[in-house]
C-alpha cells in the first residue's frame, strides 16, 4: 500500500521546518568543528532516517531504497566524473608532462593572482559549461596545485570562481530543467539569469584575488581583472538573452581566457605576487621548451575539451545512449509515495547512461592521451588504481550526501522546508533565492534544485501576484551560491587538491562567501520584483504539447550527431598525426 507524505508532521510548519532542518544544521555544526567529511556526511544521513523514520512516519523499507537511490546517483554519475578528471590530472603528472605546462603558465605570468583568473575563473567556467558536475572543480583545482597554488587556496578558488557560471552548466542543462518544472520557456528563463549573474561575474574576478593577496594587491591588477570580468560578463549577458542558456559559459570562458591572454602580451604587472611561503620569484620567467613539447603537454586536456564539448550536444548524446544506455527503476519505490494531494510522486529511474556522461568522456580523451605523452598502458592501469584509492573516502562522502538528498526531498523534508520560506508572504521574494541556495546545498547540483523546488517556486509566485519568471530565475541565481559549500562540492575540492579529511578547512573558508553572494542575489531578486519590473523579459507559458513536439523533432537529430562526431575524431586525429609526424622527425635528425 502506498505510503502518504505529511509536510508539516508536527502541525506546526515552522516547527516541523526546524525539525527538517537538523541534518543541515548538523552538516554546518560537524565541518566548523572540523569533523571529517564522510564522517560528517554519514552521521548528517543516519540523521535523516532517523526523522523520516520517526517524526514523518516513512517506512523503513522506503527509507532504505530512497537512501540506496540517492547513494547510486552520488557514484554515478558524479563520482565517475570526479575520478575521471583526477584519472587525467594524475597521469599528466606522472609522466612529467605536468612540468612543461608548469613553465608555459609561468612564461605567460608567474603571478598567482593572473593564475588564478586564467584557471580558476575563465577555464573553470569553460568546464562548467561544458561538463559540470564536479570537473570544474576537479579539473581547475588539481592545476592550480599542480603549478605551486597552496591546497586550501586552489580549492576554495575554484569553488568561489564556480559561482558565476553554475547555472549555465552541462550546456544550459539547469535551466532546461527549471524551464521543464514551471512551464516557463527556456529563453525567458536564460534571459532572466543573464540579466542577474552577470553582476557577479563582474564581482567574482575582483573577489578573488582580493581574498588571495589583499586589497592593496589586487588594485595592482585591476586592469587584468577588469578585462576578465567584463569580457565573461558581456559575453555571458549577450548569449544567454539572445542564443539560450547552452552556450553562456563555453562562450564567455573562452572569451575572458582570450581577452586577458592579449591583455597580457602587452601589459604586465608591476611586481608579481606568490604565496609567503612560496620562495620570491624573478620577474621575467623564460620559457624552457618548445612549441612542440608545449602542444604534447596540453594534449590530454585539449583533447578533454574536445570530448566535452562534442558530449555536451543532444544529437551526440542520443547516439551514444542508443549504444550504451540502461536505465532501471528501484524495485519497491516506483509509485510507493503520494504527495499529500494523492498523486504518485515522480521518482526517476535510475539512467546509468555510462558513454554519455561527461566522466566516460574524460577517460576516453585520457586513454587517447596516455601513448602521446609517453606512459604505458600498465602504468596507466597503476595510476587509475591509486586514484580510486586517493578517492575513497571522498566517493564515501559524495554517496552519503546525496542519499541524505534523496530521502529529504522523498520523506517529504525538503518541501517542509520550503514551505515555510514560502509562507513569508511580501517577503517571499527576498527568500526565493535562498530557497535555490538550499537545495544546491542538499544536492551539489543547480540541476537537481530546480527540479526540487521549481515549480513550488512558480506556484508560489501566482498565489501571491509575483512574476514566476522572476522566482524560478531566483532558485537558479540563488542555487549557484550554494554550490561552493554544498557538502558534495567540498568532497570534490578537497579530493582534487589532496585535503581528504580536512573538508571542514575548506568549508570553513568558503562558508562566509556563500552567504554574502547569497544576500547580494536575494536583494537583487526583490529589487526586480518591486523596484526593476522592466527588467523581467515578456514572455508565454508553454504546455505540455510544445515539449512533447520538440522531444520528436529531437529524436531525429541522429545524423547531425554522427557529424559532430566525425569532426571530434578529426580534430584528435590532427593533433595525433602532428605530435607523431614531428616526434618521428625530431628521432630521424
Amino acid at each position: 500500500m502506498p505510503w502518504i507524505q505529511t509536510i508539516d508532521p508536527l502541525k506546526n510548519i515552522p516547527l516541523s521546518a526546524l525539525v527538517a532542518a537538523i541534518p543541515v544544521i548538523f552538516i554546518f555544526w560537524a565541518l566548523i568543528k572540523k569533523m571529517k567529511g564522510y564522517i560528517t556526511s554519514l552521521l548528517a544521513l543516519a540523521i535523516a532516517i532517523f526523522i523520516a523514520l520517526l517524526i514523518y512516519g516513512m517506512p523503513l523499507k522506503l527509507a532504505m531504497l530512497s537512501t540506496l537511490h540517492g547513494s547510486l546517483y552520488g557514484l554515478f554519475p558524479i563520482s565517475w566524473i570526479i575520478i575521471s578528471a583526477v584519472f587525467l590530472f594524475n597521469v599528466t603528472v606522472k609522466s612529467g608532462q605536468f612540468e612543461v605546462i608548469k613553465s608555459f603558465m609561468a612564461s605567460i605570468t608567474p603571478d598567482r593572482r593572473l593564475q588564478a583568473l586564467l584557471i580558476a575563473f575563465s577555464f573553470g567556467a569553460f568546464l562548467e559549461g561544458a561538463a559540470g558536475f564536479g570537473a570544474p572543480v576537479a579539473i581547475s583545482g588539481a592545476m592550480l596545485v599542480g603549478l605551486g597554488f597552496n591546497p586550501l587556496y586552489a580549492a576554495g578558488l575554484c569553488l568561489i570562481a564556480n559561482t558565476a557560471p553554475v547555472a549555465f552548466g552541462s550546456v544550459g542543462t539547469p535551466i532546461i530543467m527549471a524551464s521543464r518544472m514551471s512551464d516557463i520557456p527556456e529563453l525567458a528563463i536564460s534571459q532572466m539569469v543573464g540579466r542577474t549573474l552577470p553582476l557577479l561575474s563582474l564581482l567574482i574576478p575582483f573577489y578573488l584575488v582580493t581574498l588571495m593577496s589583499g586589497f592593496k594587491k589586487s588594485l595592482e591588477v585591476m586592469p587584468a581583472i577588469l578585462v576578465s570580468g567584463i569580457s565573461f560578463a558581456f559575453v555571458q549577458w549577450f548569449t544567454s538573452n539572445y542564443m539560450g542558456p547552452m552556450l553562456p559559459d563555453i562562450l564567455a570562458g573562452i572569451a575572458s581566457i582570450l581577452s586577458l591572454l592579449f591583455l597580457l602580451k602587452y601589459w604586465k604587472p608591476k611586481s608579481i605576487w606568490r604565496f609567503k611561503e612560496e620562495p620570491a620569484l624573478q620577474t621575467s620567467v623564460e620559457i624552457k621548451y618548445t612549441s612542440l613539447q608545449i602542444l604534447r603537454a596540453w594534449s590530454p586536456f585539449i583533447i578533454m575539451t574536445l570530448f566535452i564539448i562534442a558530449w555536451g550536444f543532444q544529437p551526440v548524446k542520443d547516439i551514444l545512449n542508443s549504444i550504451g544506455f540502461i536505465k532501471f527503476k528501484i524495485p519497491g519505490l516506483d509509485n510507493a509515495i503520494l504527495q499529500p494531494d494523492g498523486n504518485p510522486l515522480p521518482i526517476k529511474a535510475f539512467d546509468f547512461n555510462y558513454l554519455s556522461t561527461p566522466g566516460t568522456a574524460v577517460v576516453f580523451a585520457t586513454l587517447i592521451s596516455i601513448p602521446l605523452i609517453g606512459i604505458s598502458i600498465r602504468e596507466s592501469i597503476k595510476i587509475f588504481g591509486a586514484t580510486l584509492k586517493q578517492l575513497m573516502f571522498p566517493i564515501i562522502t559524495i554517496a552519503a550526501v546525496v542519499g541524505y538528498a534523496f530521502i529529504a526531498n522523498y520523506a517529504g523534508m525538503s518541501i517542509t522546508m520550503a514551505g515555510a520560506l514560502a509562507s513569508t508572504g511580501v517577503l517571499f521574494p527576498f527568500f526565493s533565492p535562498i530557497l535555490g541556495w538550499l537545495g544546491v546545498f542538499l544536492t551539489g547540483s543547480d540541476t537537481s534544485a530546480n527540479a526540487l523546488f521549481g515549480k513550488l517556486q512558480a506556484q508560489t509566485a501566482d498565489t501571491l501576484g509575483f512574476d514566476p519568471l522572476v522566482t524560478v530565475s531566483a532558485n537558479a541565481t540563488g542555487g549557484v551560491t550554494g554550490k561552493m559549500i554544498s557538502p558534495q562540492s567540498i568532497a570534490v575540492g578537497a579530493a582534487a587538491v589532496g585535503l581528504v579529511g580536512k573538508e571542514s578547512d575548506l568549508f570553513r573558508f568558503t562558508f562566509k562567501h556563500s552567504f554574502i553572494m547569497l544576500f547580494i542575489v536575494c536583494v537583487l531578486t526583490c529589487l526586480q520584483v518591486y523596484v526593476m519590473k522592466w527588467v523581467v523579459p515578456v514572455y508565454t507559458k508553454i504546455n505540455t504539447t510544445d515539449i512533447l513536439a520538440n522531444a520528436s523533432l529531437n529524436s531525429t537529430n541522429a545524423d547531425q550527431g554522427y557529424w559532430y562526431l566525425l569532426t571530434l575524431a578529426l580534430a584528435v586525429g590532427l593533433i595525433i598525426v602532428s605530435l607523431s609526424i614531428n616526434k618521428k622527425s625530431k628521432e630521424k635528425y
